[in-house]
């Protein structure tokens, strides 16, 4: 597995973050919470993790591919990352 140029607790950390959002969106369906604010906090939820994910993708495009000997194969790799994103 290759390495993150992003600390690895800095990446933990977001992640941590984002789950902290997932539960207090549960606690707000306990609580029976208005339904566009729980929409909204999970609209929220996502964005922080698509913002994780861009990272992670910037981070391998700057330091992973860096002297890639199969550039066809990176390329279509990283697409499919990014196809992914997109659904």
């Amino acid at each position: 597995m290759r390495g993150y140029s992003a600390s690895k607790d800095q990446l933990l950390q977001r992640l941590a973050r984002v789950e902290g959002q997932i539960r207090g969106i549960s606690r707000m369906v306990d609580d029976e919470r208005y339904c566009i604010d729980v929409v909204t906090q999970i609209n929220a939820a996502r964005a922080a993790l698509d913002k994780i994910a861009l990272g992670l993708v910037d981070d391998h495009v700057r330091h992973c591919l860096k002297g890639s000997t199969d550039v066809d194969a990176d390329a279509d790799e990283l697409m499919d990352a990014v196809g992914r994103m997109l659904r």
